[in-house]
Formats: C-alpha cells, structure tokens, sequence
C-alpha cells in the first residue's frame, strides 16, 4: 500500500487500509527509535513548515521527527516568508515545490491548505486548520490502540466544543470502527458537513458517530474520554461566552464515576486545568495524555515517510 506523493489533509480522505497501515509504520518507527535503531529513510531531503499559528507540540515532533528521519526541516512563520506580505498561497506551493520535498503547513483557513495542495506537486501535510488537525487524531488512535489493544467497537466520547479537533476524531473513529458521542451544548455542535460525512465513513466499518447534549449520558460507559481547550486560537474575542457556555462540559471525577473502570483519559494539549478538565484527573492515574503527547512524533515520521519515501518498513 503506497502513499507515496499523496497529501495528508483529512482523514476522511485516506483509506481504512492507509489508516491502519500509518499506525502499523508509527508503531514500527517508535520501536526502532527506542531501540536506538537508525532510520534515516528521509536522509538528504527537506520539509518546510508554514506556520500561521503558535506550537509547541506539532513544530518540535515535526522538526525533530524530520532531523531523527535524516532529513532538514525549515520553520518558517508569516513574518519569515512573503506570506506574511501577501504573497499567494498557490505561488508560494510552486515555489517550494521546486526546493523542497514536502510541505507541513499549520495555519487558520482550511480552504488555504487544499489550495496550497492544489497548486504544490510535493507531498502537503495538514498540521492544523480550524476545519481539522488530523495528524493528532491519528496519533490518538496509535494512544488508544497501544493502552486499550482492540479499537473497534469501544466508546469514544469527546467533551466540549465541537471544533476542529472533535471533526477529526469523528473521522477517525469511524475509520477503526470505534463508536463516538460529540457531547456539546447547542451551538458548539460540530459541522453537520463533516458530521455527515463521518457517518458514511462510520457505515462502512459497522460504528456509530452522534452527538449527544447530555454530558453524562454519553459519558455512560466510555472506553475513553476525550477533550480540548473550550477557546482555541483565533476564539479569544468569545473567551468569556464560551466559558459561561461549555462551564458544565469538564472532564472531572464525577463524570469518570459513569465511565468504564478502565476508561482512558485524552486531551490534545495545551490543557486550561480547571476549566475543561480538573488537575485532578490531567495528573491521575487514567491520564494518558502525555503518552498521547510523544505519540505526535511517532505518528508524523510514518506520514513524512509514507509520503516522501519509497521506504518499507
């Protein structure tokens, strides 16, 4: 199965078969760098990374993973590129295209990335709009998949604003067949675009996705718990509206009580303790959410190298 000079900008694009085969690569390229195994599939090339929006997780696993793959990585923000000056997306994807081996772009518009594909003829990876983050949901299911061992059929229930992070995750249960509930009040409800959408995705693999109002009925029974910060970037303006209005959508101790004994603990980071989620459960023993954190490198060294290489692993 190739994925070789494709783009990673949704999962709803890849394949059930592309999905488990870049966990099954994540999983092999972790091992290796545990084992302290060189894996320099990457070796001689390089990767740009567009930046639009600030980072900690994604710039340091994309740039380290890219450097432990042999390869050089370039952080570039809208300050350092004509971007910033108002170039167009679709000449500066011609561009790099002729330097480069791939492009990793983070940035607000989503239409910006698929034009940035559109135009590029190198590999293009999403590492954020505000439409998705697929790199992360893919490295919640390697999460999920290491601590729970069978992903198809558990409960997947995400707490909070239906944004980008939960419309990814709708995709990529329904790509491994894991039920999922969107627990949001109204008006934070994902796109119904994208909710049906991963329905479809959902039908082929025998799952459900809904979205549920009642936090604690859909936390009934959760293999796993799952949330975001309640004001993402670009949001700060309603900071004070979204905090009246996701107040009772927290992951705490009362609603782990409904959850299975076993359930884990998600949150993408960075967490807002005591808002969407307590210290309490963040620091607790059903906390994954720092394994979670280094799975980001895993899981974007087998993208780059699915999509810049010929490598088999």
């Amino acid at each position: 199965m190739s994925l070789r000079n494709k783009d990673l900008l949704s999962i709803h694009d890849l394949s059930v078969g592309e999905v488990a085969h870049i966990l099954d690569v994540a999983r092999k390229l972790k091992k290796k760098l545990k084992n302290g195994e060189p894996h320099e599939y990457l070796k001689g090339k390089t990767l740009a990374m567009l930046f639009s929006k600030a980072s900690t997780r994604t710039r340091v696993s994309f740039e380290t993973g890219f450097h432990q793959l042999g390869g050089h990585a370039l952080y570039l923000n809208d300050s350092q590129t004509q971007l910033g000056r108002g170039e167009p997306i679709r000449d500066t994807a011609r561009v790099l295209s002729r330097m480069v081996d791939g492009i990793m772009i983070r940035t607000f518009s989503h239409d910006s990335v698929i034009e940035l594909a559109e135009y590029a003829s190198i590999p293009v990876i999403n590492g954020l709009t505000d439409l998705l983050h697929p790199c992360q949901a893919l490295t919640d299911l390697l999460t999920i998949e290491e601590h729970l061992k069978v992903m198809k059929g558990r409960k997947f229930v995400y707490v909070g604003d239906g944004n980008n992070m939960a419309h990814s995750l709708m995709f990529a249960c329904a790509k491994v067949g894991m039920n999922m509930v969107c627990a949001s009040p109204k008006g934070y409800y994902p796109d119904p675009e994208i909710l049906r959408q991963a329905q479809e995705d959902a039908a082929l693999t025998g799952c459900t996705i809904t979205v549920e109002e009642d936090i604690m009925k859909a936390a009934q029974g959760a293999d796993v718990l799952y949330t975001d910060v309640w004001t993402s970037m670009g949001e700060e303006a309603e900071r004070d509206q979204r905090m009246k209005d996701l107040h009772d959508y927290q992951i705490n101790a009362e609603l782990l009580k409904v959850a299975r004994p076993t359930c884990m603990v998600l949150h993408c980071l960075p967490a807002h303790r005591g808002e969407e989620i307590t210290e309490e459960v963040l620091e607790g023993p059903q906390s994954y959410v720092f394994d979670q954190a280094e799975n980001r490198l895993h899981v974007q060294k087998a993208i780059m190298v699915l999509l810049m290489s010929d490598a088999v692993i």
